[in-house]
């Protein structure tokens, strides 16, 4: 069964938090600053990260934890209280340190999938996942369909959702993949995105996943599915500026993309649009400090 409602719709709005990334290019930044989604305004200090992250990292959540795990050079999970503010804790490790991981998450577990190791290993398949309740390292759940990282991610409460990402060859994937969350395996066919896209970000509610941003290029392309479906993305609309290694969060009603890279340099910019419309991003306002390559997550996502 598909939950149509997300926690925020009950509890009177849904907070965004932005953890990690880089400015300038190169240098990890272990801020973490939050944003209450159904407003409009400036993101406010939450706290820091255990750790300097850049990768980008993977997150995911529960309607009262937020986790953030990995990034270059590290394997570890750290944990947030999303609903307070302060610094974030230790939760446990991935298998191995990893960047361009993604994450994605229904109310007990969170997933977090592909990405690339230090060489000699490179790119990955693996996808693991924790029980965000408990601490503790994680766990093998399965594999994507190719070893890839970069990608974007998103779920319902039943199905997680990997679409993009880059291999060496090709060097950036227009397939999307989908798991069931509550089961063990691998990942299987879901469609197509209309453009191919690396180093970008996704979202939902409980019924659409939307993605926006992306490599190559820095584009500005926000496009669409139907979780419960199967099938090719559809064209959504533009974010206000072309832009990659952005990151995202959402609430039952809105899509948030904040920071990113824009060339030659990072981003403070948030935008939003409305999930169930289509048409191009709104300006939301500012994170508290320039950043790309962090990560993003929510205590109303379409996972819960």
């Amino acid at each position: 069964e598909i939950v149509a409602s997300s926690p925020d719709s009950q509890t009177g709005g849904a907070r965004g938090v932005f953890g990690g990334g880089e400015n300038p290019p190169g240098t990890a930044v272990n801020t973490i600053d939050y944003i209450t989604i159904s407003t409009t305004g400036n993101a406010v200090s939450f706290g820091t990260l255990t750790a300097a992250r850049r990768g980008p990292p993977g997150a995911c959540a529960s309607s009262t934890r937020g986790l953030i795990a990995a990034g270059v050079g590290l394997q570890s999970i750290e944990l947030i209280t999303i609903s307070s503010t302060g610094n974030a804790s230790s939760f446990g490790n991935l298998p191995a340190a990893r960047r361009g991981v993604v994450g994605c998450s229904n109310s007990t577990r969170g997933i977090f999938a592909g990405g690339t190791e230090p060489s000699p290993t490179g790119a990955v398949n693996t996808i693991e996942y924790v029980t965000i309740a408990s601490t503790g390292n994680s766990v093998d759940f399965g594999d994507l369909s190719a070893a890839k990282a970069g990608t974007a991610s998103c779920s319902s409460s039943t199905r997680g959702i990997f679409a993009g990402g880059y291999t060496p060859t090709p060097a950036t994937l227009n397939v999307i993949d989908f798991i069931t969350i509550s089961t063990l395996g691998n990942a299987a066919r879901f469609g197509d995105l209309i453009t191919s896209a690396n180093l970008f970000s996704g979202c939902s509610n409980a019924i659409r996943g939307l993605f926006g941003g992306g490599n190559p290029g820095g584009q500005n392309v926000i496009q669409y599915i139907t979780l419960a479906t199967l099938g090719n993305s559809q064209d959504f609309g533009d974010l206000t500026r072309g832009v990659s290694e952005v990151s995202t969060c959402s609430s039952s009603t809105r899509a948030v993309w904040g920071g990113g890279f824009t060339s030659p340099a990072g981003s403070n910019v948030i935008d939003y649009v409305t999930i169930m419309s289509v048409g191009n991003a709104i300006d939301f306002g500012d994170l508290t400090v320039v950043r790309f390559s962090g990560a993003g997550l929510s205590n109303g996502h379409g996972g819960l």
